[in-house]
């Protein structure tokens, strides 16, 4: 049925009528579909007419568009003992515009129960008129369900109440949050409660309800208390009661029973969330055996549609106590029995073990190896495997007072198992668990029906005193709900967390696994952090979780093999594991530079891509990390290498406005196809619902693709290594692709890129590749063309000499600069998170007034700026200019001021149009730990007079230093290593520096504090360059440098002539001094075993030179005299003087693959980065496809490739050397790869060793030049201030200095500007109320004003006064709030 307009009065109504009904069945319920659409097709309600009654109650109604559909709507009639009949009425209002109708209407349960001839059975009962049969369950319920009301007779008033008239005996909590409400028809909100009671049916009966409106707020509580009952006999008595929970906001209702009166009591049965719009009959078994009280208790959700009623409350077999509840006792408190140890002589630094008294380290207690007979060192710390079954929390514990923690309304931890999910909680708490996969099962969980939005809680480990290399942190996860909240793992080490893992928002109904690396750490606790979402619908869940391989190592008790890499400390490690980023080793020393010092596309990206580049014709970049931004939304918490929030990686998002698809490359350098085992290892993280694919793929240089790995759905929150072997025959370069998915949650993220040693580089260069052709016949190829019409080599590029004439080879280097014309080449890092940027002087305002180059205004300077999209951001900048040093450069005086200064906007926020600058304004909240990196090109080499020196500037108002580093491509520290520093003193600093090839980054650094000015400008750095090089030889690493009586470092070389060289150029056949002193004398070099010029017989030279011949390759080294004719500049051997013979290998004749090996017969001894080879070769190579190589060969047998070049492209003998290291014993071998190619010649002479191959060296971990007032690191090689050791704060990269220290004995005293948090640390008074939370448990942003100060005024908290902005930091103090207004000044 349906309605037409029919009339066009103001109010119009439509009504279809029901026929007359007699009654209804209790269990009564009407249906039918209805169609309700239109613009203004206005509202229809379901009304209830009750016979001789002019009042009728509405049951049903509808408001508004219910869209272009047929709804089904039910509607509970339940018992109705008088003639009715309902109507369906429509309203409209004048400009009705719709169509309403009607269809499909059902009565469904409505008949009373028919008669019986009889009824038998205990459990049952005869009605007394109508003879039907019911259950005995329902005497005196309040309910006639015998249509004769016979079973509603004889009944004790005392234990019915039906609201009719007040609330009978039962009685309002005093210790709840508010009181129930007594109710006739629908409650004053509309799409929650009930419209009628359940007594009578009608809008005229009563019941009890809470309202969710304000005043009350999430959680708040009603509680009705019964009238107190008897102990119960060996059978128990049953309460019934009838509720209704409808509505989007309904939270919890719950029954207690309690014996003593100041308790909640046992909770008997809860029941959360929408039931839907009817009365829901329950009933409960009681016993007890003593007397006792039922409590209901409602409480309130998360909005105001949340209205809970309960209506006919009933016990039966159960009677009234006329007495009252006693109070519960205090449990005595319980007394701490002392341990009682056994007889022994530990110290205070070693357990007891409990059975036999024996003595362990302390540091080997609760380290997940039993080292006690008993195994009583492991006793009280956690599990290894946790499964939670027998409800064993496995010693996890939560750091909250017992009170906090028994209080129902605390968001915590707790166990639970399927059996325990009540009605409501079915989508978003597990209902197995994840060990056994049965409702039987336990598991951890977060319950989010307590608490309040972002509330915590917090699960930890006992102290774990130390673990191994491999520790890793397993466990499965299960986040379901529609408001989830977030976990994270986090590592505690006194009081530093760091995070290492997140999760946020709905993972879907699953268990899912999570691997978290730890690695080695020392007096640690693992957190599990669980952060509550807007409403109840999601709760966090933990199951099965273990700690994988954490044991430390053992004492090595064999050799190592050919296969496996030997520690310093003697543990034996897989090869595959070498230079891997991962401290395997457990003393770091498979990592250590001098071991991976000539690995090849190694990448952590901890400083930039490193020699992976973005391929530029893509419309999308992979992204570098920067390390203070934290991780939002799917990207990886912490990095791969560092294992924390402040390291870095590369990533791509899944997020509008990217289109699906899009696709982000980066690619390798070239690899050459003469390379043997190689093989890439990685690190990949693929996460979220928008995953779109990962791809790796090999491109020959002719453009041939080969997928080497397609992942293309979701792998897992945790980073996953990966490892492919590499094979091609072109030369190649890999490409890694990032595509978008079609989602918007999702992120692909790389770190930790290891090419292996033996991938050994192409001469195929990309930037040739990619640059425009020449005119034909200009430039030869492989050669690059000059500004002015010359060609130069790539080779000749960066390396300080002008070989163009115009500086072309030079121009782009990051070399001498004024900033006049651009950037000279220097270019801002990637991982920092805001930038240098060119800018020019100016007198109105606190930067420099005119730069140094011109000395006016117009001269353009360097300036730091943010990169945040923001309109102010507060820079207090710790600026450093940073440099990494290795060699035998030194610090001398460097020249120059430093400059810094603050920039003040015009009416647009950017400046005027004659500034060439930007800048950032200065606000009270400082960024801590911010850094600006502006580096240099890539550098071959020095020489050893080489010195940078800049200008600099530094306003009065900023602090922090200026640093200088020098990153070397041989150098795999995970930061640069400073070799300047200055704070904010003006001194003339000039730095000479000498070393390998290396690039130069100059850093600005930002603390968490309150300047005005701290934007750093760097003008002109400029480099003086080496001398001409020699006709036919390779340029010395160190040329001439300044006269002096004592060179810069002690193992560098004083010339005769007072000039200073470094000491592995000595007697290596070529003078590096310009009187030639340096190869005077060189008999301590050539008596060296394994040194040899080969000027001896070719029939014993092998004995001679200590070389041996390699059995098992296929060709032999000879003695020859004449360089082959093919060669361009045909030559003899390169002995200075009266030298003849030389060493070769070449491939006449041969067709197959070839390699020719000799080795030094003795063993070195085992030293770290002390003993340099040096040689010559000469390559006759066509087609560039020999190989000549520098092994080290363990004692184990392990080949390390320390040294290669393949077809080299100069003429005549060059120089080569390398630097020598093992942590055992070992070999030298040199080998020729001549890949059976015809007309390939490979000639060896003059090789030598230094004299501290010989002498060797303590192959330690530790730095032995530690000064006194210095600690010297465990496992890195570093030197800390003694003063930092146990203080509370990580100085060693390791954490070595703050292991095995005793615990604090008093708490940190703080200063009078300095706030102090519950753990002790003392913060800036600044950072109180500042919207961050600096103290672990955020009591800095507790009890903070909702007031704000416009114009950069400060907030005083107490007084909630306002503190102009040029009354800060002036020395005086207007808030007396631990002086705010005077906090993180300069000067103080």
């Amino acid at each position: 049925m349906f309605i037409l307009k029919k009339s066009s009065s103001l109010w119009q109504i439509a009504k279809l009528q029901s026929p007359m009904f007699s009654q209804t069945g209790p269990g009564c319920m009407l249906s039918f579909w209805f169609y309700n659409y239109g613009l203004s097709v206005g509202a229809a309600e379901l009304r209830l007419h009750m016979e001789g009654s002019n009042d009728s109650s509405v049951l049903w109604r509808v408001l508004h568009n219910q869209g272009d559909q047929w709804s089904e709507a039910t509607v509970q009639l339940g018992r109705l003992s008088q003639p009715f009949y309902l109507s369906l009425d429509k309203v409209s209002l004048g400009i009705y515009d719709g169509v309403s109708a009607i269809d499909d209407i059902r009565f469904e349960n409505c008949t009373l129960p028919l008669p019986v001839e009889s009824c038998e059975g205990l459990d049952r009962f005869w009605c007394g008129h109508t003879k039907a049969c019911i259950e005995k369950l329902h005497l005196c319920d309040l309910v006639d369900d015998c249509g004769d009301r016979t079973d509603e007779v004889n009944c004790t008033p005392e234990l019915q109440c039906n609201f009719e008239n007040g609330i009978c005996n039962w009685e309002q909590d005093t210790e709840d949050d508010f009181d129930w409400t007594r109710n006739q028809g629908p409650t004053s909100t509309l799409n929650t409660g009930p419209m009628k009671d359940n007594t009578l049916g009608t809008a005229k009966g009563h019941y009890l309800y809470i309202e969710s409106s304000e005043p009350q707020v999430f959680q708040d509580s009603a509680a009705l208390l019964s009238p107190i009952l008897n102990a119960t006999d060996t059978k128990a008595c049953t309460f019934r009661f009838y509720y209704h929970m409808f509505g989007k906001h309904i939270h919890r209702l719950a029954v207690y029973q309690r014996i003593w009166s100041d308790t909640r009591g046992e909770l008997l049965w809860q029941i959360y969330g929408n039931q839907g719009n009817r009365w829901i009959r329950k009933h409960l078994n009681l016993s007890s055996r003593q007397p006792f009280q039922i409590l209901v208790e409602a409480s309130v959700g998360d909005g105001f549609t949340g209205d809970i009623a309960i209506d006919d409350l009933s016990f039966m077999d159960c009677t009234v106590y006329p007495g009252h509840l006693p109070v519960e006792l205090p449990t005595p408190p319980e007394t701490s029995v002392p341990i009682t140890f056994p007889p022994h002589n530990c110290t205070d630094s070693e357990f007891v073990c409990r059975s036999d008294g024996h003595c362990i380290e302390k540091i080997r207690k609760c380290d997940f190896r039993y080292d006690c007979p008993d195994k009583s060192d492991e006793s009280s710390c956690v599990m290894e495997v946790c499964s939670f079954e027998n409800e064993s929390l496995c010693k996890w514990y939560q750091p909250i007072p017992i009170d906090v923690l028994q209080d129902s309304n605390t968001f915590r931890w707790g166990l639970g198992n399927g059996i325990s999910v009540h009605h409501g909680e079915e989508n978003h708490r597990p209902s197995v668990d994840h060990t056994e996969n049965t409702p039987d099962g336990w598991y951890l969980y977060a319950d989010s029906s307590n608490g309040k939005f972002g509330d915590t809680a917090d699960i930890l480990t006992p102290v774990i005193s130390l673990t191994g290399p491999k520790c890793t942190l397993v466990f499965w996860t299960h986040m379901n709900g529609a408001t989830v909240g977030s976990l994270q793992v986090l590592i505690k080490k006194d009081n530093t967390t760091s995070k290492l893992w997140a999760q946020s928002g709905q993972q879907g109904a699953q268990w899912k696994r999570v691997e978290v690396f730890l690695g080695i750490h020392s007096h640690m606790q693992i957190i599990f952090r669980a952060k509550r979402g807007v409403s109840y619908i999601g709760d966090v869940a933990v199951d099965d979780i273990s700690f994988q391989d954490c044991s430390p190592l053992l004492s090595p008790d064999r050799k190592c093999t050919a296969e496996e890499f030997t520690c310093a400390n003697k543990h034996c490690i897989a090869k595959d594991k070498l230079c891997d980023f991962v401290n395997d080793c457990a003393d770091n020393s498979d990592e250590t530079t001098l071991i991976c010092g000539t690995s090849s596309g190694r990448c952590n990206f901890e400083f930039d891509l490193c020699s992976w580049e973005q391929e530029q014709d893509e419309n999308l970049d992979w992204n570098l990390k920067a390390g203070s931004i934290p991780a939002l939304g799917p990207e990886p918490a912490a990095d791969h290498t560092l294992g924390n929030s402040s390291g870095h990686y590369i990533f791509i998002k899944s997020l509008f406005p990217q289109q699906p698809m899009r696709a982000a490359r980066i690619s390798s350098p070239f690899i050459s196809k003469r390379s043997k085992n190689c093989k890439i290892i990685f690190h990949y993280h693929m996460y979220g619902n928008g995953i779109g694919a990962l791809t790796l793929m090999q491109v020959s240089v002719t453009n041939q693709t080969k997928v080497l790995l397609n992942l293309t759905t979701e792998q897992g929150n945790f980073w996953q290594r990966k490892e492919l072997s590499l094979f091609s025959d072109e030369d190649f370069q890999l490409k890694f692709e990032g595509r978008v998915g079609e989602g918007h949650h999702g992120d692909i993220a790389l770190d930790d890129i290891v090419l292996a040693k033996s991938c050994l580089p192409s001469h195929h260069s990309v930037k040739e590749e990619r640059g425009l052709p020449l005119p034909p016949g200009h430039c030869p190829h492989g050669y690059q063309e000059c500004h002015n019409g010359k060609c130069y080599r790539p080779e000749q590029s960066c390396n300080f000499v002008d070989d163009c004439g115009d500086n072309t080879d030079e121009s782009e280097c990051g070399s001498s600069c004024t900033f006049e014309t651009g950037w000279c080449g220097w270019q801002n890092s990637l991982a920092d998170n805001f930038d240098w940027v060119l800018g020019v002087g100016s007198h109105q305002s606190l930067r420099p007034p005119e730069d140094h180059t011109l000395g006016n205004e117009n001269g353009t300077l360097l300036i730091g700026w943010h990169k945040y999209p923001i309109r102010s951001v507060h820079l207090h900048t710790e600026k450093h200019l940073k440099a990494q040093a290795g060699g035998n450069g030194s610090v001398r005086e460097l020249q120059g001021r430093l400059l810094g200064f603050l920039s003040v906007s015009d009416e647009n926020g950017f400046g005027s149009s004659d500034r060439h600058f930007m800048y950032l304004e200065a606000t009270p909240v400082g960024l801590r730990g911010e850094k600006a990196h502006v580096k240099s090109g890539p550098w071959p080499e020095s020489s050893a007079a080489c010195t940078i020196s800049f200008w600099y500037f530094l306003s009065a108002k900023a602090t922090g230093s200026i640093q200088i580093l020098i990153k070397e491509n041989k150098m795999t520290n995970r930061t640069a290593t400073s070799i300047w520093a200055q704070s904010p003193n003006i001194h003339p600093p000039q730095v000479p520096y000498s070393v390998g090839f290396w690039r130069c980054p100059m850093q600005g650094y930002r603390e968490k504090s309150f300047f005005k000015s701290d934007c750093y400008s760097l003008v002109s750095p400029c480099f003086r360059s080496p001398p001409p090089r020699q006709p036919n030889r390779k340029k010395s690493l160190l040329s001439v440098g300044e006269t002096s009586e004592i060179c810069p470092e002690a193992s560098d070389f004083l010339c005769q002539n007072k000039k200073c060289i470094a000491s592995h150029l000595v007697c290596d056949y070529k003078p590096d001094c310009s009187d030639r002193s340096d190869e005077a004398h060189c008999g301590e070099y050539t008596s060296i075993a394994g040194s040899c010029n080969f000027e001896t017989n070719w029939e014993n030279w092998t004995t001679v030179c200590s070389l041996t011949q390699d059995s098992q390759d296929d060709l032999d080294w000879t003695i020859g005299t004449r360089i082959p004719a093919e060669a361009l500049a045909p030559d003899s051997d390169h002995t200075p003087g009266s030298g003849k013979h030389f060493l070769f290998v070449n491939s006449s004749g041969l067709k197959d693959g070839r390699a020719a090996r000799i080795t030094t017969s003795k063993y070195f001894p085992a030293s770290l980065g002390m003993c340099t080879v040096r040689f010559w070769f000469y390559m006759v190579d066509p087609r560039s496809m020999g190989v000549l190589k520098v092994y080290v060969i363990e004692e184990s047998g392990l080949n390390i490739l320390v040294w290669s070049v393949i077809g080299n492209k100069r003429t005549g003998w060059v120089y080569g050397y390398a630097l020598l290291s093992s942590n055992s014993p070992f070999k030298v071998s040199f080998e020729a790869d001549l890949n059976g190619n015809e007309d390939l010649f490979i000639a060896l002479d003059d090789i030598s060793f230094t004299p501290e191959c010989v002498s060797g060296g303590p192959v330690t971990t530790q730095p032995v030049l530690c000064e006194a007032d210095q600690f010297s690191c465990i496992y890195t090689l570093q030197c800390v201030p003694l003063s930092g050791k146990c203080n509370g704060q990580e100085d060693c990269r390791d954490g070595s200095d703050e292991m095995d220290c005793s615990p604090s004995l008093s708490p940190q005293l703080c200063g009078e500007m300095e706030f102090r948090c519950s753990t002790d640390e003392c913060i800036p008074s600044l950072l109180l109320c500042d919207g961050v939370s600096d103290c672990h448990f955020n009591e800095d942003e507790s009890s903070c004003s909702n007031k704000s100060c416009s114009n950069g005024a400060l907030l005083c908290p107490s007084s909630e006064s306002c503190v102009p902005a040029p009354q800060r930091c002036d020395g005086s103090v207007d808030c007396v709030d631990l002086q705010l207004d005077e906090s993180s000044c300069s000067g103080t």
